[in-house]
């Protein structure tokens, strides 16, 4: 793969040779691979189909996960998101231990391993927010809560040059992956002044069907914005704005 130089940029194929576009810049590289054909019917690729349709699973299910928070992720996910998280839902499908190669899924799998996942590398959850705060689910009610004790704004919030108020938010998620798909919750705090004031406690309780079969997936995360007469504008398209799965609960 090579960067395109020059001031005429190209798009296709000549002479053995792809140019494209890609977030990155423009690229080129040699034409070449099998046939499709051949990999979907040569023995020599049946570890190449098993791979590629766990793959194309996991891809499925980050999607999924992802359109139940989409509101949430408008505004806070970098550019990379989509593909880090399929990568992750690849190893979450390799720990079934259950199925074969090439049918081991999700729901077999070690869902628990998305805890911790950030939605935005740009502005991780553990470098803005230093309030101590915990999640916890309730599987038997169907909640999902984040609280929040009382804090500090300005000792405790890592705001952004510009930002004059923020507000927590979080997204509980049921995930039907077999019948592709999901009841989600969302739920926010009141728009807070950065400040030196102590908050009061935050709770935010999400609710989902209670005694669900499937997996629960617990979001929290911070939105910035910035106070101009009287008026609140969210903070340079949420580029600062943290999202991350704090609790995992499997089936």
């Amino acid at each position: 793969m090579a960067q395109q130089k020059g001031l005429i940029k190209l798009k296709g194929t000549m002479g053995g040779i792809t140019f494209y576009k890609t977030q990155d810049g423009y690229l080129a590289r040699e034409k070449g691979g099998v046939e499709a054909e051949r990999i979907a019917n040569d023995p020599n690729f049946q570890r190449t189909r098993e791979n590629g349709e766990e793959f194309g699973r996991a891809g499925k299910a980050g999607k999924l996960l992802r359109n139940s928070i989409r509101v949430l992720l408008q505004k806070a996910s970098d550019r990379y998101m989509v593909g880090r998280l399929t990568a992750l839902m690849v190893k979450v499908i390799q720990m079934d231990q259950t199925n074969t190669r090439g049918q081991r899924n999700v729901i077999d799998g070690e869902s628990e391993l998305i805890q911790g996942f950030e939605f935005n590398l740009n502005a991780k959850l553990g470098n803005t927010v230093y309030a101590p705060y915990s999640g916890t689910i309730d599987r038997v009610a169907g909640t999902l809560t984040v609280d929040v004790p009382s804090f500090v704004p300005a000792n405790m919030i890592a705001a952004p040059g510009g930002a004059t108020h923020f507000k927590l938010v979080s997204g509980g998620v049921e995930v039907d992956f077999e019948n592709e798909s999901f009841v989600v919750d969302l739920q926010e705090s009141s728009v807070l002044p950065w400040d030196s004031a102590t908050t009061a406690a935050i709770s935010l309780a999400n609710a989902v069907t209670a005694n669900s079969t499937h997996p629960l997936f617990l979001v929290f995360g911070i939105e910035f914005y910035q106070s101009v007469n009287g008026q609140m504008y969210p903070l340079k398209n949420g580029a600062f704005n943290s999202l991350s799965v704090i609790k995992v609960s499997g089936q």
